[in-house]
């Protein structure tokens, strides 16, 4: 095996020269030491004579494999070569395709390639695991008031057009009851968002499937709360314990930040832009992923904290919110023996948005034992 040339030494190389000018090809001899000499060999009509340049008015071009190696000279003439190595030291020596000559190396070598590709497998779980939902929170904190009214509006509209809720059956006086008493929550919970409770019938005859005993928020303040979810309660401190949780979902933003996960980042550029039509086009992709995708566990402890503070100075207790979440784990035990009997999976609710819902009651007795 021929020893690659030493770095300092003159090179040699045989191969084939063209001039730039026609398709005629010269077996020629390029000698490259500080300067750059070229000779064609053996006979040949016509051929140029000696040709000289500075070294470093040549220029290698990143190598191919099963190629020959080819060198671009000045004038718009050519040398090909399969003088790999020499080719490799001109290169070393006038500091040419080195990031591609890495990748040469990477190619040639399974080793490198192997690790190459496990280090690119842990970059990747590395982002989708802690970068994506940093740029996440990161977009969501920075996505302006308009766009996130804009999220409200065209989700609402969405929803209602496309039948997954119809309008309240409960009583105008009920709803105007229940109005009110959420405008003190949305009061305590603050962060000039334009609170506003919206009641639906999460089971409207045709609905492509029930929403059920269900509430959740959008990104600007809109919390919607089905008439299944008001029947279920005992209370309305059970309500409002409810929608306490959900309003420390829309101060947190954790379900934009959850919206902006999901749909991954070519859509985060609306949040930099305050682009309103891309945000209409966007909204139409939030009811989907907040209600399947849900939540963070992180998101749901600062939800129920922020409940549970809301609880403790309205009620002095966080039982309201503990009680409706288990009768919800019962209820929610029923629903799945009952799809899976019909093998027709039930829809998601409250529940299955929200994780571990047996961790979440013990939290809230922890923190109405602290504010002892």
């Amino acid at each position: 095996m021929p020893l690659p040339p030493s770095p300092h030494a003159p090179l040699t190389l045989t191969g084939t020269y063209f001039d730039g000018q026609s398709s005629r090809a010269w077996p020629a001899t390029l000698e490259i030491g500080t300067g750059a000499a070229l000779t064609v060999t053996g006979p040949a009509a016509g051929a140029p004579g000696p040709l000289h340049w500075p070294a470093t008015a040549l220029r290698a071009e990143p190598a191919l494999p099963g190629l020959r190696r080819v060198i671009r000279l000045p004038g718009g003439g050519r040398f090909e070569t399969g003088a790999v190595a020499g080719v490799r030291a001109l290169e070393t020596r006038t500091r040419q395709n080195r990031v591609l000559g890495g990748v040469r190396r990477l190619e040639g070598s399974w080793p490198l390639t192997l690790g190459a590709t496990a280090a690119l497998g842990l970059f990747v779980w590395g982002f989708l695991t802690y970068g994506l939902p940093a740029l996440a929170r990161a977009a969501a904190a920075a996505t302006p008031v308009t766009v996130l009214d804009t999220f409200d509006r065209e989700s609402i509209q969405l929803l209602d057009t496309d039948d997954f809720l119809a309008p309240s059956r409960l009583s105008a006086a009920r709803q105007a009851e229940l109005k009110r008493e959420f405008a003190r929550v949305g009061d305590w919970a603050g962060g000039g968002y334009r609170y506003r409770l919206l009641l639906r019938d999460g089971e409207p005859s045709g609905a492509p499937f029930a929403l059920g005993a269900n509430a959740f928020a959008l990104p600007g303040g809109t919390v919607v709360m089905t008439d299944q979810l008001v029947a279920l309660a005992r209370s309305d401190r059970e309500l409002m314990g409810v929608l306490a949780h959900e309003t420390g979902h829309v101060t947190g933003r954790h379900g934009l930040a959850g919206v902006y996960q999901g749909l991954g980042l070519a859509l985060l550029g609306t949040a930099v832009t305050g682009d309103l039509v891309g945000a209409a086009t966007f909204a139409a992709a939030v009811p989907s992923a907040l209600l399947q995708n849900g939540y963070s566990r992180r998101a749901e402890t600062e939800a129920d904290e922020r409940a549970g503070a809301y609880l403790l100075r309205a009620y002095g207790t966080t039982r309201p919110l503990r009680d409706i979440l288990a009768r919800l784990e019962t209820e929610d035990r029923a629903a799945d023996e009952t799809s899976l009997k019909a093998e027709d999976p039930a829809p998601d609710d409250l529940l299955r948005t929200h994780p571990d819902t047996a961790q979440r009651i013990k939290h809230l007795r922890e923190i109405e034992r602290a504010a002892r």
